[in-house]
């Protein structure tokens, strides 16, 4: 469908990272920020889907001529 494998290594990107921070944090005591910042990386990847969802269903409509 003409989307590249990028998108995939940025989710991935965000797990290293958010994984990174969340241990970090959390063996320092801080479960709270491990805890929100967790939150913020599912947060990005989220609204990284829905836009490709967006994306998605905008080509299907456009396959069968919805609407």
């Amino acid at each position: 469908m003409g989307y590249d494998i990028n998108i995939i290594f940025k989710i991935v990107g965000v797990g290293i990272l958010v994984g990174a921070a969340h241990y970090v944090l959390k063996n320092s005591g801080k479960e709270d920020y491990a805890f929100v910042a967790t939150l913020g990386g599912l947060g990005i990847v989220l609204i990284w889907v829905v836009q490709l969802l967006g994306i998605f269903f905008d080509q299907v409509r456009s396959v069968f001529k919805l609407f």
